[in-house]
C-alpha cells in the first residue's frame, strides 16, 4: 500500500508533465498561427482568396450572338431563351420550396402530362436519395416558353426552371442547310458557356457570330449591420456580329413551297434548287430535300449534308452548256454544219444518243436542241482532250469553290481512257456539286466572266460598322462574244419543236436552257443503274436569254411515278416556270420602284385556296390561312391598306381556327394578328416575339389570353 508521501510525489510528477504538454501545445499553436500569418495558407487554401469569396461575388455578362438576316433585314436566326426543368429535394435551401414525400406522387403525375416521360420515370427521379436537386434529362431540357409557362401554372412545390440561351428560327424550313442551327454548350469555365454553331452559316461563321462574354464582380462591405454592394471590376461583353445573307425571303419562301409540293408528290431520293444573280454571284434562293426544321430539329437525322456543296454527282447533259461554250471559243462549233447522229465509236465503246437511233443527218445547232451525245463527243475530239480538260478546270470544276462552307468537296474525274475523256463532254465520268455548276454557269450569263457565288451580303459589328462582301470575278474562261452565242443557241432547247426543254418556256420571256439526264453509278454493283426513273434529272435556265438576271439550276434524283403520269422534266418544270416567273416579276417591280408596297386586295368571302392564289399573283408570297373553313371571313391587313409584299398576310376562315406561331413578329404585327383572332394578348419586352405562353395549334376557343415574350434581335 502506497504511502501518502508517494502519492503526493506522483501527483507532482503528473502535474509536471501536464505543464510540459500544455507548454508544447501552446508553442505549437503559436508557431502554427505565425506560419499562417506569414504564408497566408492553411491546408492548401488561400485565406485571402477565401475571405474575398465571402465578401465578393461575380456574374457573367453574356454576349449576344449575332442575328442572321435575309438581304432585306428580315431575321432568319436570332437569340431566344429556353428553359430547363429541375426539382429541389432538400429542405436546407431556405429560399426555395422542395418536393416532399407527400407531394412526390402528385408532382410526377402532373409533370408526365407536360414532358415526354411517364409517371414512373419521373417518380424514380424524384425519389433519388442524398441529393439536393434532380434534373429530367433531354425531356426536361430546351423547353419553350409555352411549355415552361404551362408547367409553372401548375404551381408544383419544388419545381423550378433555369434559363438557357437558345436560338429561334422563325421561318422554320428556310434554306435550312445554308443557315444551319446553333445550340447551347456548357464549358469547363462558365465564362465560355455559349451557343455554338452546329451546321451551316451558324457553324462556319461561328467565330464572328458568337461574340465574347464579359463579367462583373461585386464587393460587400458591412456598415451598421447592413451590406452594401458596389462593382469593383467589370469587363463588358462584346456582342457577336450580325450576318446578312443574300437570300430574298420572298423568293426563298416561294421556292420552299414549290419544292415541298414536288418532293411530297414524287418522293425523290433528293432534290436541289439554286437561284442566282449571275452579275454578282449572289444566291437569291436555294434549298434541298431532304431538309430539316431548325426550330424543332425535325428531319435533321434524315440528312446532315448540305447537298449544294458536300455531295458530288455526275451532272449529265447540263454539262453540255460548258462543252458548247468551250467549243464555240475554240472555233470548232458550226451551227450550220451537218453530222450523222445516232451513234459514234470511240476507243473503249460506242456512244449513242439518248433515243439510241438519233435523227439522221442534222445540223450541229439541231444537235444542241435535241441534246445529242454524238455531237458533243465530236466537239470534245475536235477541241482536243487536253484543251477540253483545261476548260473544265478554268470553269472551276474538280476543285473546291472556296465557298464559306468548310465541308465543301472538290469533285473528281476519270480521264485516262478515250471513252472517259469524251464522256465528260456530256456529263458522265466526272463528279460535281450544284454550287460548282452554278458558279461555272455565271460565265455564260455574265459575258464570259465567272463570279464567285456568295451567300453572305454583309457583316455588321456591335458598333454598327458594316463589312460588305463585294462581288468577285474569279475567272474569264470564255469571251463575251462566246457567252452571247451560247445563250442564243440554248434558246433552241426551249423554242425548237423537237427541243428537250419546251416545258420550261416562261410566258413573255425568252429562256435559254439545257436539260440533263445522268446515269447513276451503283458502287455496290459496280455498274450504272438503268430503267424506270433511276436517273438524276436536271435543268439549268438563263432568264431573260439576252441578258440573264437569274440562273436557275434544279436537280431531282430517282423520283417516283405519281398518278398524274408526269415525266421528270415536267416535275422540274413545276418549280422552274413559276419560280422564274415570280423572280422576273419582282425584278420588274424593283425597276419601277413598286417593289416594296402595294395596295391590299379584298379576298373576304372567297375560298381560301382561291384567295391565296390571288394574293400570290398580286405579289404577296407569305400568306397563312387560319382555320379549315371553306370561306375567308376576315383578313389582316385590311383591304385598301398599303402593305409590304415581304410581310405575311393572314386569312381567317369560318371554322377550325387554331393558334398560329407568333415567332418573329413585331409588337404591332402581333397585336394586329391577335385582333384578327379576337383574343387578348399581353406583351413583355421589345423587339421580336421569341416565345408565347400558349402552344401553337391550340384550338382558338380554348385560348383565354396569350402572353408574348419579345426580345431585341
Amino acid at each position: 500500500m502506497k504511502t501518502s508521501q508517494e502519492q503526493r510525489k506522483q501527483r507532482r510528477q503528473f502535474l509536471h508533465w501536464m505543464l510540459i504538454a500544455v507548454a508544447v501545445l501552446f508553442a505549437s499553436l503559436i508557431l502554427r498561427f505565425a506560419f499562417i500569418m506569414l504564408g497566408g495558407h492553411v491546408n492548401g487554401v488561400d485565406l485571402e482568396q477565401s475571405a474575398q469569396a465571402m465578401y465578393q461575388r461575380s456574374s457573367i455578362l453574356t454576349a449576344k450572338r449575332g442575328t442572321i438576316y435575309d438581304i432585306g433585314g428580315n431575321p432568319l436566326a436570332l437569340d431566344a431563351t429556353s428553359y430547363s426543368l429541375y426539382a429541389v429535394l432538400t429542405e436546407a435551401w431556405q429560399d426555395a420550396e422542395h418536393v416532399t414525400a407527400e407531394t412526390r406522387d402528385h408532382t410526377a403525375e402532373v409533370l408526365s402530362q407536360h414532358l415526354d416521360m411517364d409517371k414512373e420515370e419521373i417518380l424514380k427521379i424524384l425519389s433519388t436519395k442524398n441529393v439536393n436537386q434532380v434534373e429530367f434529362g433531354n425531356a426536361g431540357s430546351d423547353l419553350s416558353y409555352a411549355q415552361m409557362d404551362a408547367i409553372r401554372q401548375e404551381k408544383l412545390p419544388g419545381i423550378e426552371f433555369r434559363e438557357t440561351p437558345s436560338r429561334s428560327y422563325p421561318n422554320g424550313v428556310f434554306a435550312s442547310h445554308l443557315v444551319g442551327y446553333a445550340q447551347f454548350k456548357q464549358a469547363e469555365n462558365a465564362m465560355d458557356d455559349r451557343l455554338v454553331g452546329q451546321l451551316g452559316l451558324e457553324k462556319n461563321k461561328d467565330q464572328e457570330l458568337q461574340g465574347k462574354n464579359g463579367y462583373v464582380s461585386f464587393s460587400k462591405a458591412e456598415q451598421n449591420d447592413q451590406e452594401e454592394e458596389a462593382a469593383d471590376d467589370q469587363i463588358a461583353p462584346v456582342d457577336g456580329q450580325n450576318l446578312y445573307t443574300t437570300l430574298d425571303s420572298r423568293l426563298q419562301t416561294y421556292l420552299e413551297t414549290l419544292v415541298t409540293q414536288v418532293n411530297d408528290t414524287y418522293k425523290p431520293e433528293n432534290l436541289t434548287a439554286m437561284l442566282v444573280d449571275p452579275k454578282t454571284g449572289k444566291i437569291a434562293a436555294a434549298t434541298q430535300r431532304p431538309t430539316f426544321n431548325p426550330q424543332t430539329r425535325e428531319g435533321l437525322d434524315t440528312m446532315w449534308k448540305n447537298l449544294l456543296v458536300e455531295e458530288s454527282f455526275e451532272p449529265g447533259s447540263t454539262m453540255k452548256v460548258l462543252t458548247l461554250a468551250a467549243a464555240i471559243e475554240e472555233g470548232v462549233f458550226d451551227p450550220n454544219a451537218s453530222y450523222m447522229s445516232g451513234a459514234i465509236s470511240v476507243d473503249g465503246g460506242v456512244i449513242r444518243d439518248y433515243n439510241h437511233v438519233g435523227w439522221g443527218m442534222i445540223s450541229q445547232l439541231d444537235g444542241v436542241a435535241r441534246s445529242s451525245n454524238v455531237l458533243f463527243v465530236q466537239l470534245v475530239g475536235d477541241m482536243g482532250y487536253d484543251v477540253w480538260k483545261e476548260y473544265m478546270y478554268e470553269f472551276g470544276l474538280m476543285q473546291k469553290p472556296n465557298s464559306v462552307f468548310k465541308e465543301e468537296v472538290a469533285g473528281s474525274m476519270s480521264y485516262d481512257y478515250e471513252i472517259e475523256k469524251v464522256s465528260t463532254g456530256f456529263g458522265q465520268g466526272l463528279r460535281v456539286t450544284p454550287w460548282q455548276m452554278v458558279q461555272a454557269f455565271t460565265a455564260i450569263a455574265n459575258g464570259g466572266e465567272m463570279m464567285r457565288l456568295q451567300i453572305i451580303d454583309r457583316m455588321e459589328n456591335s458598333q454598327g460598322d458594316l463589312q460588305v462582301v463585294q462581288p468577285e470575278k474569279i475567272a474569264a474562261p470564255i469571251s463575251n462574244e462566246t457567252a452571247q452565242k451560247t445563250l442564243q443557241y440554248l434558246r433552241r432547247v426551249v423554242e425548237d419543236p423537237q427541243g428537250t426543254g419546251q416545258m420550261y418556256a416562261v410566258e413573255g420571256t425568252e429562256i435559254a436552257a439545257k436539260t440533263g439526264t445522268a446515269e447513276i453509278y451503283d458502287t455496290d454493283k459496280q455498274t450504272y443503274l438503268s430503267g424506270g426513273f433511276n436517273y438524276l434529272y436536271s435543268v439549268v435556265g438563263f432568264a431573260p436569254a439576252d441578258n440573264p438576271q437569274y440562273i436557275l439550276y434544279l436537280t431531282i434524283k430517282k423520283p417516283k411515278m405519281a398518278g398524274d403520269g408526269k415525266q421528270p422534266a415536267v416535275m422540274l418544270a413545276d418549280i422552274f416556270v413559276p419560280l422564274l416567273t415570280r423572280a422576273l416579276d419582282y425584278a420588274k417591280l424593283a425597276e419601277t420602284g413598286g417593289y416594296d408596297q402595294t395596295e391590299m386586295v379584298d379576298v373576304t368571302g372567297k375560298n381560301p385556296g382561291a384567295a391565296q392564289q390571288e394574293l400570290e399573283r398580286q405579289g404577296f408570297l407569305k400568306v397563312e390561312v387560319l382555320g379549315t373553313g371553306k370561306q375567308v371571313i376576315d383578313q389582316s391587313p385590311k383591304p385598301g391598306s398599303n402593305y409590304s409584299m415581304a410581310k405575311k398576310v393572314y386569312l381567317l376562315t369560318d371554322e377550325g381556327v387554331r393558334l398560329p406561331d407568333f415567332s418573329g413578329l413585331t409588337r404591332n404585327e402581333s397585336e394586329a394578328l391577335a385582333k384578327l383572332l379576337n383574343i387578348p394578348v399581353r406583351i413583355e419586352g421589345e423587339g421580336l416575339v421569341v416565345g408565347q405562353s400558349v402552344d401553337v395549334n391550340t384550338p382558338i376557343e380554348s385560348v383565354d389570353q396569350v402572353l408574348l415574350q419579345l426580345q431585341q434581335p
